[in-house]
Parts: structure tokens; C-alpha cells; sequence
């Protein structure tokens, strides 16, 4: 009886371990890879890029502008880590490398990846990582 308990508790503990390194590992590692991402883009000139291509076409900058009027207060996440967290559960990391890999040869346009969450995601987080991507596109860091 004794080892059942201890067997009980130790995977207990295991467990809440496990979802601790998950939780706070995804945020960290998503936190670290966007502001790296975003450094990157910024000291090559890439960032002024990006904002060119989705200021030239109008639905990306039509969700922009949504971005930007949305209310920060009534989102389901606000951070790349939540949004990451979402984005696994939700999509999967498979589909999530299959996506990346995609729009990385161009087999993949932005308004199909668009497309694409739109069948996984509700509207609220939509609208989410809409905002996100905006704090990212036109954060002055």
C-alpha cells in the first residue's frame, strides 16, 4: 500500500512538473524566437519590408487596421507565448511546420495560411494574433 502511494505522488509530481516545463517553455521559448525574429528583420531592414508588402495589400492591411481598433481588453491571449500555446493545441506542431515550410518555398500565399487558422481558430483569437502580429509589425523597440 505504501508503494502505491508513493507511485501516486511521485507521478503526480511528475506530471505537474511536466506541465510547468510545457507551460513556461513555450512561452519562453515563443517570447525568444518572435523578439529574435523581430531584432533580426529590424537590423537587416527586412522589417520595412514586411510592412510594405502587407501595407500594399489590402487585406492584410485591412486586418491591420481591424488590429489596431480592436479592444486589447476582450482578447482570449495577448502574448506569443499564449498565442503559441493556442496555435499547438488548436492546429498542431505538424501542421504548424508543414504551414511554415510551405509559405517558406512560396507553395503557400499569406492569404491561404490566413485561410488555413481561419478553419481552426475562433474569431476572437483571430483577431488575437492579428493584434500581436501589429505589436510586432509596428513596435518602435
Amino acid at each position: 500500500m505504501r508503494i502505491i502511494k508513493f507511485l501516486v505522488v511521485f507521478l503526480l509530481i511528475l506530471v505537474g512538473v511536466g506541465y510547468g516545463l510545457y507551460y513556461f517553455g513555450t512561452n519562453f521559448a515563443s517570447e525568444k524566437i518572435a523578439e529574435e525574429t523581430v531584432t533580426e528583420f529590424k537590423s537587416t531592414g527586412q522589417m520595412e519590408t514586411v510592412k510594405s508588402y502587407v501595407e500594399n495589400d489590402p487585406v492584410l492591411a485591412g486586418y491591420m487596421e481591424e488590429a489596431k481598433a480592436a479592444d486589447k481588453d476582450s482578447l482570449p491571449f495577448t502574448t506569443t507565448g499564449e498565442a503559441t500555446r493556442v496555435l499547438i493545441q488548436k492546429v498542431g506542431i505538424s501542421e504548424l511546420n508543414d504551414i511554415k515550410t510551405k509559405v517558406e518555398t512560396g507553395t503557400m500565399a499569406p492569404q491561404e495560411v490566413i485561410q488555413e487558422l481561419e478553419t481552426k481558430l475562433t474569431e476572437e483569437e483571430l483577431l488575437a494574433l492579428k493584434v500581436i502580429a501589429y505589436n510586432e509589425l509596428y513596435s518602435e523597440q
